[in-house]
């Protein structure tokens, strides 16, 4: 017998071409192909359209909460308007309303990039709001657990914690505290720190959503009695108590002794990245200032202070290696007749190529002497990351020519009578910075910074908010003076004592209150920051281990358990309802 097709009948044949084809798809018992993530990503749109919109709505209301708008209460509205948001959806859900909460409030809140490019805008935005999107994620499961408010606000901590630490060492712009440095939150500071600010307005945001939630729960029911309503009332009234409970917190602010500061803001010929013009340009600037103010107390119009500061950049020109820098300097210093310190851009000494961002306090007898080099400097703005592979792909990379070298240790310096600790420019952002140098003996707090590539956008007043937050949870006053603003003494209760305006040339002089005492927040560190954000993220961990873990059990006991930890989720929704749905 022949074999082969040729074996097959004329009827076999007939029959199978009569047969309708099968779709293709994967061979049975093969998994089912998933749709790529593009087309996912279309369905979750379409699915969550509105949820996104208010998400980025939220994420815009967030925005004016910072300076320099200051309306704080948004950020409780924003803070609850995410957590009703993500509640009843799964973590991936949860995670894009994240990202389409935190991507317009970051390019809102950033927008003073516009300066390098909105597209350098939009690149850190999409950085920064893509940790907003295991905030999202777990919000919406710890959603599913009892006292879910409480997990939210530690995952609030925890989102912030790793924001300021990567990539690149992190950038902290945009967190709750900043949004409250002039709040009833704000001498929470003193206990905590800048974490357990965050934490107090995330806490009392979810509160007041959860007790939304339970009162719309019991009205759909029919069941809004003053009885029922109890919890939900008492919620927000412990989330009003929480609001309140800074005014209760003791801010040191008694001076242990003072010192007689002038703060001398020479500025710059103009704003944006050519603010530095050409060399000596902006060294002249607060040379001419400094003479000025010593022809003032000659003259008997303004009294003799005992030191003077610069601010970050004030000499773009190395005094060691240029001696006309140096000459005008060292003239300046010896014509006010007391020790300044003196903001320069130093060449490294052992490192070819590379430049230190330098406080270093000029003495009119003795000349230059000891000096603190910025620990923190800003990548993309005085380093480049991977120079070699993306200076071939961004030329814009070159107007930074050299790298600056970081370091080492805090800004402690004796500059004349005061101890002062050095933080220069985005250096205040950084907890550990600030508190390292409050521990290390500063009695003051100064703040040189250069703003001039940013003035008049914003900038400023978001980075003077953060010098007024350091004041109260370190109990120091702190002194911030930048090249053209704005500059400002702010007192230890967090308080704005004097301003500069913007690109002008002016001087402030203060009798400074000089502090030896330590905070709590100072003796504690950042044992609150790692303990809230610990307590949120193994909350998250144990909405999936928890009912695994009962599953397990009660599969070894023969008794039936939890379907999984959405079940549980459900009916813990429903008792936070007052039993409404049950009773329906």
């Amino acid at each position: 017998m022949l074999s082969g097709p040729e074996t097959t009948t004329r009827d076999e044949s007939d029959d199978r071409r009569a047969r309708p084809k099968a779709p293709r798809g994967p061979a049975d018992g093969a998994p089912a192909r998933r749709p790529r993530w593009p087309r996912r990503l279309l369905a979750a749109l379409r699915h969550d359209w509105l949820a996104t919109v208010l998400a980025a709505l939220a994420g815009l209301a967030l925005v004016p909460a910072f300076p320099p708008y200051d309306v704080w209460p948004l950020s409780l509205v924003a803070v609850a308007a995410l957590s009703l948001l993500t509640r009843g959806r799964s973590a991936r859900r949860g995670g894009w309303l994240g990202f389409a909460m935190g991507l317009p409030f970051f390019f809102g809140l950033l927008s003073w990039l516009r300066v390098v490019g909105w597209d350098a805008t939009f690149g850190l935005s999409v950085i920064q709001a893509l940790f907003f999107v295991p905030l999202g994620a777990g919000l919406a499961a710890t959603a599913r657990m009892r006292a879910w408010w409480l997990w939210a606000a530690c995952l609030w901590v925890a989102e912030e914690w790793a924001r300021g630490r990567v990539p690149f060492g992190g950038f902290p712009w945009g967190r709750l505290a900043f949004a409250n440095t002039d709040t009833p939150y704000t001498p929470l500071a003193a206990l905590g720190g800048a974490p357990l600010v965050t934490f107090a307005v995330a806490f009392t945001g979810t509160l007041l959503a959860w007790a939304g939630v339970r009162l719309w729960h019991l009205r759909r029911a029919g069941l809004l009695t003053p009885r029922e309503a109890l919890p939900a009332l008492g919620g927000a009234g412990l989330a009003v108590a929480v609001g309140a409970s800074g005014y209760a917190v003791p801010v040191p602010t008694a001076a242990d002794d003072t010192a007689r500061v002038a703060v001398v803001q020479g500025n710059v010929q103009q704003p944006g990245m050519d603010f530095l013009g050409r060399p000596m340009m902006i060294l002249n600037n607060h040379v001419e200032a400094t003479r000025q103010l010593a022809d003032d107390v000659a003259a008997g119009r303004v009294e003799q202070p005992d030191l003077v500061l610069w601010p970050e950049n004030a000499s773009d020109l190395d005094p060691y290696r240029r001696p006309e820098a140096y000459a005008a300097i060292d003239g300046a210093v010896r014509a006010i007749g007391v020790p300044v310190l003196v903001g320069a851009l130093v060449d490294h000494p052992t490192e070819e190529g590379y430049v230190e961002n330098q406080g270093i306090v000029w003495d009119p007898e003795n000349g230059p002497g000891d000096s603190y080099t910025k620990q923190h400097p800003v990548p993309f703005g005085e380093y480049v990351p991977f120079r070699d592979q993306l200076s071939t792909v961004i030329s814009r990379l070159d107007r930074v020519p050299r790298d600056f070298w970081p370091g080492d240790h805090s800004g402690v310096l004796d500059v004349g009578p005061a101890r002062l600790g050095d933080v220069i420019c985005f250096e205040v952002a950084y907890d550990g910075i600030v508190t390292d140098t409050v521990n290390d003996g500063a009695r003051a707090l100064v703040v040189q910074t250069n703003n001039a590539t940013y003035g008049n956008t914003g900038q400023p007043e978001q980075q003077l908010a953060m010098s007024r937050l350091r004041a109260v949870e370190h109990g120091r006053a702190v002194v911030t003076v930048a090249t053209s603003g704005i500059s400002a003494v702010v007192r230890p209760d967090g308080s704005l004592e004097q301003r500069t305006e913007e690109f002008t040339q002016d001087v402030l002089t203060t009798e400074l209150p000089l502090r030896d005492g330590r905070t709590v927040a100072d003796r504690v560190g950042a044992a609150p920051e790692w303990s809230l954000a610990l307590g949120g993220l193994l909350a998250w961990a144990w909405t999936g281990l928890g009912p695994r873990l009962a599953r397990r059990r009660n599969g070894a006991s023969g008794a039936a358990g939890p379907a999984d930890a959405h079940d549980a989720g459900e009916r813990d929704t429903a008792a936070e309802g007052g039993g409404a749905e049950r009773k329906e």
